[in-house]
């Protein structure tokens, strides 16, 4: 019974982050022969094929708010509220083949991305203009995504790594926002922290931030008994998040909760995620 219980759920769990064809998708990235991007040893492997991603992810998308421009473009062309879910898939099965798929797979994928990105053009509420595909713009986006899969990873992985395998995880990741058309992304831990605060004098959270927030957190188009699972990682994603951020975003810091009880359920909900998908 314990162990239909588990295929069970990491079964529903693949199904919302791979979508329906999940499977395919997977066997295409993995068996298919040829070159990789990232060797079996790089560190990008082990961060994104770890059950820390959860939150990291949803972490990333909070701290990627707080750009007026990223928020803008994401809220009037992604169809994060209509379509979450499909969003998360698309998001996922990029990662990936990035990480995972061949050189060609890959350099397809990115393509695709950049040709969308290159569509995705448009002038904010208080009148300035947005373009998705600009380096600056698409720089912070890598910035606090990576920035927040290695901090959720060094917090909640099932293995943390050392600081010089960390630096190496930034370079990897570098790997691929070059593709994307970012230029001289951050390649170690100390380059990161400098580009994040390098951004934060253009960073603040407007009603769209605080609105996608609210969604993120409060708002998940998830059955009522998923939401108190949900509601732990949502729980750790905001503490995981750097202090700063937390009073633009009008989300509290409650150190002594967060360390009892916060930082406790995240372990547990990542420790539970590793046994159901068998990791």
């Amino acid at each position: 019974m314990l162990t239909s219980i588990r295929d069970q759920l990491g079964q529903a769990l693949f199904r919302r982050v791979a979508g329906p064809d999940g499977p395919a998708t997977r066997a295409r990235i993995h068996d298919t022969p040829g070159p990789r991007w990232f060797g079996p040893d790089r560190p990008i492997r082990t961060v994104h094929g770890d059950a820390s991603m959860f939150i990291g992810g949803l972490s990333a998308l909070l701290l990627q708010s707080l750009h007026p421009l990223a928020m803008a473009a994401v809220a009037g062309h992604s169809g994060y509220r209509g379509d979450p879910w499909g969003r998360l898939q698309r998001t996922s099965a990029f990662l990936a083949v990035t990480t995972y798929g061949t050189a060609t797979d890959a350099q397809r994928a990115v393509d695709h991305v950049r040709g969308i990105h290159e569509r995705i053009r448009g002038t904010t509420a208080e009148g300035v203009p947005y373009h998705a595909a600009d380096p600056h713009l698409l720089g912070w986006v890598h910035a606090a995504e990576t920035d927040s899969f290695l901090r959720a990873h060094e917090r909640y992985g099932a293995h943390s790594l050392d600081d010089a395998a960390y630096d190496a995880y930034v370079a990897d990741t570098a790997r691929i926002a070059e593709a994307l058309g970012v230029i001289d992304p951050p390649r170690d831990r100390r380059e990161l922290a400098e580009r994040l605060s390098a951004y934060r004098p253009e960073l603040r959270a407007g009603p769209e931030a605080r609105a996608a927030a609210r969604f993120l957190l409060f708002q998940p188009p998830l059955p009522l008994a998923l939401r108190p699972f949900y509601g732990g990682l949502a729980a750790n994603a905001v503490a995981l998040l750097p202090p700063w951020t937390r009073g633009m975003l009008w989300l509290p810091r409650l150190p002594v909760v967060e360390d009892l009880a916060v930082r406790p359920t995240g372990q547990a909900l990542t420790r539970t995620i590793r046994w159901a998908m068998h990791r």
